[in-house]
């Protein structure tokens, strides 16, 4: 399970490029760990650090700059998410604090896993995103972008606010903090009752095989 999420009140950052990619996001060399834990500092790497393997910042990357500190959300450009399936990357995000991904497009399996771990993937159009970042970048601190998976819309100062789209069952698991066990989990009383009538209905299948 994850922390579920219902509203985000945060700082958004503006990193509206196409096509940023699983290895953008997470470089493979920065992968040294199957858990969960200990990629924050490689989140993006490739563009946070002036060299590779160092750990001086870039100043011109966003997220290195001193008005998006703490930042939550970020605004992406179309196809965010692409190339490899690697989890990992959603997991740096996680770690590092980014709790939804504002973009016109995202490649489907990196949408899944965010979904899968507690990062809202909202899609609105370019210019939706656009308008967001223009009003953003004025004072990032005191423009806060507002998600509400509740009532599926972005807020984005006065007057500014769009609806967007999620399955129902994605949409639970985010608000109730779910993995996609977890939200099995939730039909254990259907399931019991399942097996206990196919006991009965078909014994053979539960049997174990007899040893010589």
């Amino acid at each position: 399970m994850t922390e579920p999420v219902r509203q985000l009140f945060a700082v958004a950052a503006p990193l509206i490029r196409a096509n940023v990619d699983t290895d953008a996001i997470i470089p493979s060399r920065e992968m040294k760990t199957v858990s969960k834990t200990g990629l924050a500092d490689g989140l993006f790497a490739g563009w946070r650090y002036t060299t590779i393997g160092g750990r001086d910042p870039e100043p011109s990357f966003v997220l290195n700059q001193a008005p998006y500190a703490q930042t939550q959300i970020l605004l992406g450009g179309e196809n965010f998410g692409c190339g490899s399936s690697r989890e990992h990357a959603v997991w740096a995000l996680h770690e590092f604090g980014i709790r939804s991904v504002i973009a016109p497009s995202f490649a489907p399996i990196f949408f899944g896993n965010c979904i899968r771990n507690g990062i809202v993937p909202v899609r609105l159009t370019a210019e939706a995103v656009q308008r967001i970042a223009s009003w953003v970048v004025t004072d990032p601190q005191v423009h806060r972008v507002r998600v509400d998976v509740d009532a599926l819309c972005v807020e984005a100062g006065e007057g500014m606010r769009w609806a967007f789209e999620l399955d129902p069952e994605s949409r639970e698991m985010l608000l109730e903090g779910l993995d996609a066990i977890d939200l099995t989990l939730k039909s254990k009383t259907d399931i019991d009752a399942f097996l206990e009538r196919d006991r009965i209905e078909r014994p053979w299948i539960y049997r174990l095989p007899e040893h010589e």
